[in-house]
């Protein structure tokens, strides 16, 4: 229960788990409106989720746990102004690697500060990484020092991000 009285959808601190290898279950009407319901307000009370897809409270917190239970929803966050918060510098790093490293450079790219979202991908390189810094002076030693430092990285190219628009769910 929230402080007003009202239930709030499971909120955690910890990422909720992968679910099994199992074939995912189909998501019916219901289940996708929830999950744009959620994507807007992560902090939705159940009641008002409940309300919004007209089936009751606990059919809505049964359907959220289930979507949370088969990996769907992976987790309740903020949407962040990362240079109202103090990462003024933001940039989509380009790597290629070593063939076969990519487990290993996962790790440590997840150890680096201000690493927001890494991606395995096909083309002219292998990984895209994207980063939020303080500044300039701290992008470029993260790529500079950091990451030319790690021997399974072949060679990085840095895209300086100008702006950015998080795109609407409901859009």
């Amino acid at each position: 229960m929230a402080e007003d009285g009202s239930e709030r959808a499971p909120e955690s601190g910890a990422p909720v788990p992968e679910a099994a290898e199992m074939p995912p279950r189909p998501l019916d009407s219901i289940d996708r409106s929830i999950l744009r319901m959620l994507q807007t307000d992560g902090r939705a009370s159940i009641r008002s989720v409940a309300e919004h897809v007209h089936v009751s409270r606990a059919n809505a917190y049964a359907r959220i746990n289930r979507l949370i239970e088969d990996g769907v929803i992976r987790g309740f966050g903020a949407r962040v102004n990362h240079e109202r918060a103090g990462q003024g510098a933001s940039a989509y790093i380009t790597l290629k690697i070593v063939q076969n490293s990519w487990r290993t450079v996962r790790e440590q790219l997840r150890a680096l500060p201000g690493a927001a979202h890494i991606a395995l991908v096909s083309g002219d390189f292998d990984v895209l990484l994207l980063v939020h810094t303080p500044d300039n002076r701290t992008l470029r030693e993260l790529v500079l020092t950091r990451l030319q430092s790690m021997p399974e990285i072949l060679s990085t190219r840095t895209l300086l991000v100008f702006e950015e628009t998080d795109l609407d769910p409901e859009a």
